[in-house]
């Protein structure tokens, strides 16, 4: 049996754990039947997933927070950057939300428009469908 023998700084932990919501996101989207692409490098771009069906092309941000409830204030962390659609993953609970990238400083998480769903693959597509 493998034995993880690693002690991460809290920053590292934190690292990987953000990674492995974008790795999810990209497994969920594929098994969906997009094509789901992985930039190299992810400098300024604020970029973490293009996803494409057959014509159209969208840039997708991956995002973790940690609250309580839905009803907290996110903050726009791509500034100008012309992304299509934000994901948000709460770290600390069983729930995330699909958001359109807003241009404002702050928003509402639970704002109108925004889709909650149940971090699993059925519901999170269910809720992907329905942007």
């Amino acid at each position: 049996m493998p034995v993880k023998n690693v002690t991460r700084t809290p920053d590292a932990s934190k690292y990987y754990k953000n990674v492995s919501f974008e790795t999810l996101t990209a497994s969920w989207l594929s098994g969906d039947g997009w094509e789901v692409l992985i930039p190299l490098v992810d400098h300024g771009m604020k970029t973490d997933l293009v996803i494409a069906d057959e014509s159209n092309y969208y840039r997708i941000q991956i995002k973790t927070i940690e609250a309580i409830n839905d009803n907290v204030i996110v903050e726009n962390k791509w500034g100008e950057v012309c992304i299509d659609y934000v994901i948000y993953f709460c770290r600390n609970s069983n729930w995330g939300y699909i958001v359109p990238a807003f241009s404002e400083s702050k928003k509402r998480l639970n704002s109108e428009g925004h889709l909650r769903f149940h971090q699993d693959q059925k519901p999170f597509i269910k809720a992907f469908a329905q942007i």
